[in-house]
């Protein structure tokens, strides 16, 4: 990004001098308080991943030469950041179809990375989290400051403009802000130098690709993530994979992304293309086998399998527990069976089993993955009930168990996060933060979701309807198979092909006879 008459420019929109002196103060905070060293040199290596290397030949990028000589033949990066698990759940998305297209999967964690990655990206994960969390506690903080920060679009422009300045800083909407994390990201920069320059990246986060950029890569794409443009996403020398055709409207117009609503100049054709949604490849692979399966299971009235996961912010107590408790009641019944995934959270399960306490009796744990697969490979075709709760103690486990059990999960409760791109029946319960309503709507209107139920008792409605009715479930099984005959779900292939230049070649469904019931 280059600086011209004092102000710096996106795609040739220029910033203003006093922004892009505020952009540049940012960078020299973290330059000051880190003791960044510009000529720093980075030594970097590979070594297996422990947790997805039997799964899908991963290999992590480390920092120190000890390790496997890094080679760009027939290899992918696939770059990300630990902030909430959205971000690695689209990295695992690249690593699945990567794998499956033919190529070894390097993962690259900026913050398992020591030095100035780990340091800037802490200090704003930190920030972040903790503002996640209030705005889950307090519907005045949550109106006025954070869905203001994370659309961009206040319902009281003044106060709320005043208020996130001052509390959190600029919204990510606006270009002001993509501008500010560029900066930033220019940090990391040493690190990328220390990578073949055209290797393919596919990055998972938009420092990630800022940085990848800044430090000289060449063939840079960038899994974007949400459905709802915000400028703070584009990385100008990337290519950016979007997930839905509004959202890629809204970054190719640069709609909303001047504070003042200016008419700004495109982003180039040739930097963007609409992919479809970041899917995992044995997900998408095997749609048409899943929905059959759940349709059976529909009509030979077995318990209708839920899912529900909890992020380690502990968001939404209230409204998991209630969901739980009201979902004990089915289980007793025979009507519902009900994963809980807590992630890598023991914390929430020191919570959990407290409140739960009256209720052991109908508790499974998997604490293992070796406990978790053969549990869900077991009831692939094997009817199950109770209360399974599973935790693990790593992050890979903990999100891929998400996708694991997926399978055989009739509906999946969760809020409009990256899960919301994912082809199964979903109840979208409350966002956390204004950007996710946008993922709800796209669910929605694919009709592989209901729309966002923003209460408990709408939540706990939704899950009464889908548990006793079975239109629902027809009507997003139908929808599911449909939208996989059209592309929808392809976006992690298409991100592949483009950092690659290789075509996938999808295989014929093991079951084609796949019908909704009637």
């Amino acid at each position: 990004m280059e600086m011209k008459n004092g102000q710096l420019e996106l795609y040739g929109n220029k910033l203003s001098k006093s922004h892009s002196a505020k952009a540049i103060k940012w960078q020299q905070m973290f330059k000051d308080k880190f003791n960044y060293d510009p000529n720093e040199k980075y030594s970097l290596s590979l070594e297996d991943n422990e947790y997805l290397g039997p799964i899908f030949g991963l290999k992590n990028i480390v920092r120190h030469d000890q390790g496997e000589p890094i080679s760009k033949e027939n290899a992918i990066i696939c770059s990300t950041i630990r902030m909430g698990f959205g971000h690695y759940r689209i990295a695992m998305a690249g690593v699945s179809c990567a794998r499956a297209m033919g190529f070894t999967p390097y993962w690259l964690d900026l913050l398992a990375i020591p030095g100035i990655t780990t340091d800037v990206i802490n200090y704003c994960n930190t920030w972040y989290s903790k503002f996640s969390r209030i705005s889950q506690r307090s519907s005045l903080f949550n109106k006025y400051v954070w869905e203001p920060v994370t659309t961009g679009d206040p319902t009281l422009p003044g106060l709320s403009t005043l208020l996130n300045n001052w509390i959190v800083g600029w919204p990510w909407r606006f270009m002001k802000t993509n501008v500010k994390d560029y900066k930033m990201s220019e940090l990391f920069g040493n690190l990328h130098q220390a990578l073949p320059s055209d290797m393919p990246i596919l990055t998972a986060h938009m420092w990630n690709c800022m940085g990848a950029v800044s430090g000289g890569m060449t063939n840079v794409v960038d899994m974007m993530f949400d459905n709802w443009p915000m400028a703070f996403q584009l990385t100008e020398g990337a290519k950016h994979g979007v997930q839905s055709p509004s959202g890629y409207y809204g970054f190719r117009a640069m709609r909303g992304f001047d504070e003042n609503d200016k008419i700004m100049k495109p982003t180039p054709s040739d930097a963007i293309t609409y992919t479809g949604h970041h899917v995992d490849h044995e997900l998408v692979e095997n749609i048409e086998i899943d929905c059959e399966a759940r349709l059976r299971r529909m009509k030979n009235k077995e318990p209708r399998r839920l899912m529900i996961t909890m992020g380690g912010a502990g968001a939404q107590k209230e409204l998991f527990l209630a969901v739980i408790n009201h979902c004990i009641d089915l289980i007793k019944k025979d009507k519902v069976t009900l994963f809980v995934n807590l992630g890598d959270h023991k914390d929430n399960w020191d919570w959990l089993q407290g409140e739960l306490s009256a209720h052991r009796d109908l508790i499974k744990t998997h604490f293992t993955w070796e406990d978790t697969k053969a549990f869900v490979d077991e009831i692939r075709e094997k009817p199950t009930s109770g209360l399974h709760i599973l935790l693990h103690d790593n992050i890979f486990h903990a999100v891929y168990a998400t996708n694991y059990i997926m399978r055989v999960t009739d509906i999946m409760i969760t809020k409009p996060s990256e899960l919301a791109f994912y082809p199964i029946p979903k109840i979208f319960n409350e966002r956390v933060g204004g950007h996710e309503m946008w993922g709800a709507i796209r669910g929605a209107e694919l009709g592989d979701g209901t729309v966002e139920v923003r209460t408990i008792p709408q939540t706990l409605q939704a899950i009464d309807l889908m548990t006793e009715e079975d239109d629902l479930l027809e009507l997003f099984c139908d929808c599911i198979v449909k939208n996989k005959s059209i592309g929808i779900y392809d976006g992690a292939y298409k991100c592949v092909e483009m950092a690659t230049g290789k075509k996938f070649e999808r295989t014929t469904p093991a079951v084609g006879q796949y019908k909704v019931a009637n």
